[in-house]
């Protein structure tokens, strides 16, 4: 797996990703830096962490948007799979993070 540098909302983050998945979270990355930003500039929100919610809970209502497989118990499906994969990362980097507030 890579390490990879990249900036959200200013600050750098190290993240890990699989040979060959460079831009699919580069897609990611950017996605959530403009969520996270937007939320920032409206001004209304100051605390990263608080931020970093608001962008997750944005960009998983539009997910739910999309037209997708009812998924079974232990039976996710792709976006859910994939949702619930930077949810971890999300909170893996926000708890590792001592700037939150």
């Amino acid at each position: 797996m890579k390490q990879i540098e990249v900036q959200i909302m200013g600050q750098g983050y190290v993240l890990g990703c699989p040979e060959g998945g460079e831009t699919r979270l580069g897609q990611a990355v950017g996605k959530v830096d403009e969520a996270m930003c937007k939320i920032r500039d409206a001004g209304k929100i100051k605390a990263r962490d608080r931020i970093a919610v608001l962008a997750a809970l944005n960009l998983a209502f539009d997910l739910t948007d999309r037209p997708t497989s009812v998924p079974t118990e232990g039976d996710h499906s792709a976006s859910t799979s994939q949702l619930l994969t930077l949810l971890k990362r999300l909170d893996n980097v926000l708890a590792s993070d001592n700037q939150l507030l």
